[in-house]
């Protein structure tokens, strides 16, 4: 298989086009093995639950290893990105944000046993961060713990650039992250990374999604600062000022 364009990059893979039309998850180091056998199976896990389901995903279909380099080899998937289509399209933004509303309601009414628990994902976060005091550390905790369990499918990454509309139906990639746990919590990362990368509709996703799912904004929003520090985890440096800003867990309280 050769590995024909570099598509995008992540801090853990390199994501290509190969010769066959495949897209192919390369991860960057010999050692990040655990993390691609741990794709492979959460992607797999979802692909089972969503057989059903309007919504479509990439099949996967083997690991493999290229140049001492573990990879996770899928379906190339075609077609526009909802961020695509929103850009090119802002006189339908509304219609977008609907759809990409239902799109996430629909994964949320996914029960997934079998997947990992967000809220244990996000306690090891948490308790790893070194840029906030152990009394803030605590007091995040807390919240977290104090939060409803629920084994609902929840994307964890969940934002326009990973949904893809194309004759086929709707499509949402990049599964690597998906858990089980809150819906409103999988709603809160979404609002966040909206903020970080579309901020000009991330309230506008806020009301809509509230209304949507009756659910009251701020139950949303008390997930927010545990949110925050998760992806404060990330260590991505141009994020860190803003993510600090809402680690404030009495803002919600």
């Amino acid at each position: 298989m050769e590995l024909k364009e570099l598509i995008a990059q992540n801090d853990f893979y390199d994501i290509y086009k190969s010769s066959d039309g495949s897209a192919v998850n390369v991860y960057k180091k010999p050692e990040y093995k655990e993390k691609c056998l741990y794709a492979a199976l959460t992607h797999a896990r979802v692909e089972t639950t969503l057989c059903n389901s309007t919504i479509k995903m990439a099949t996967l279909h083997e690991v493999m290893v290229i140049d001492g380099k573990w990879c996770n080899v899928m379906d190339w998937i075609e077609g526009d990105t909802l961020e695509q289509l929103m850009k090119k399209n802002p006189d339908k933004m509304d219609t977008y944000l609907d759809k990409l509303i239902d799109v996430q309601v629909e994964i949320h009414d996914q029960y997934m046993p079998l997947l990992s628990k967000l809220k244990d994902k996000m306690s090891r976060q948490i308790k790893s961060l070194g840029q906030i005091d152990e009394i803030k550390k605590y007091e995040l905790l807390t919240r977290l713990d104090s939060m409803p369990k629920h084994i609902k499918l929840c994307h964890n990454s969940f934002e326009p650039k990973n949904v893809i509309i194309n004759d086929q139906g709707t499509y949402v990639i990049n599964w690597g992250h998906a858990r089980q746990g809150n819906a409103s919590a999988d709603a809160a990362k979404t609002y966040l990374l909206l903020k970080l990368h579309m901020p000009e509709i991330a309230d506008a996703f806020l009301e809509k999604y509230c209304v949507r799912t009756s659910t009251s904004k701020r139950y949303v929003q008390q997930w927010l600062p545990i949110v925050a520090a998760a992806q404060l985890d990330k260590g991505i440096e141009s994020e860190k000022e803003f993510l600090l800003r809402w680690i404030d867990v009495v803002d919600y309280s």
